[in-house]
């Protein structure tokens, strides 16, 4: 483990592996930087490849208020520390921070997106909206929560509200293995309720894109997700969408592996 300071001095702690042009993967909600080292694995045949805790997680430190413009410092300096530049996969709402990054002038080569949780413009997307509290509402019900000690609840909040997972699953879940580790990373929901706001591509912020751009969506995951990702392709000047059929909301390494290596390694422009 590494580590590198934020703008804020902040201590955000990373793994690096593998050799050649650099990578930062980021994760989502739920996840620290253990969740993409299998992905990393695959990708340092290659390339040189950065995974980190996002601030709040893991052995990343935080500080005492969030603010998604301290999450892209974060990002920003871990792109200093690879070399000045480098590419970014984000996954899940790790997707909408390296997008939100890139928009923001990052000095980002290549990005790749799998997942983005956000809906596109359109009949379903704005009905969806209609009904989606903003990300403030989320983030204050989340917030109150975990203040209140209840942890369990804000975990199974958001997985009810923003993920949108069914009841029934939800009450299982409450038995599976990992839900101390779900628990423990409560109040970075908060984080990514702000992060992911209504719950809409942003098109504004979107359109500010220039580099290189893969949007990938799972075909087993959310379908607004292939709606997103081909929305969001359309947007950009230099983007494209690919929907990997069977695919779940998971990052498996024997099916992102093969179609981040050709993105990524892809240097005809």
């Amino acid at each position: 483990m590494d580590q590198v300071l934020s703008r804020d001095g902040t201590p955000i702690a990373f793994d690096q592996t593998g050799h050649g042009p650099p990578i930062i993967l980021v994760v989502g909600a739920f996840n620290d930087r253990s969740t993409a080292a299998p992905l990393a694995a695959v990708l340092a045949a290659r390339f040189t490849v950065l995974c980190y805790d996002r601030r709040g997680r893991g052995d990343s430190g935080d500080a005492a208020a969030y603010a998604v413009e301290r999450e892209v410092e974060d990002l920003q300096a871990l792109i200093a520390r690879a070399g000045g530049s480098a590419s970014v996969f984000g996954f899940s709402s790790g997707a909408v921070l390296a997008l939100t990054a890139a928009a923001r002038s990052l000095p980002i080569t290549r990005l790749a997106l799998y997942d983005l949780p956000l809906v596109a413009d359109g009949p379903l997307g704005a009905a969806r909206q209609r009904a989606m509290p903003g990300g403030a509402e989320h983030a204050a019900k989340l917030a109150a929560l975990v203040a209140a000690g209840r942890r369990g609840d804000a975990v199974e909040y958001f997985q009810l509200r923003i993920v949108g997972i069914p009841e029934d699953v939800v009450a299982r879940l409450r038995h599976a293995p990992f839900r101390p580790a779900l628990e423990a990373t409560a109040h970075t929901l908060v984080y990514e309720a702000t992060l992911c706001g209504d719950g809409s591509l942003p098109v504004a912020l979107a359109s500010a894109v220039r580099m290189p751009t893969l949007a990938i969506a799972g075909g087993a995951a959310f379908p607004f997700m292939r709606e997103s990702a081909e929305a969001l392709a359309r947007l950009l000047p230099d983007g494209q969408a690919v929907t990997l059929e069977g695919a779940t909301h998971d990052l498996i390494p024997a099916v992102l592996g093969p179609v981040l290596e050709r993105f990524f390694g892809d240097q005809s422009h």
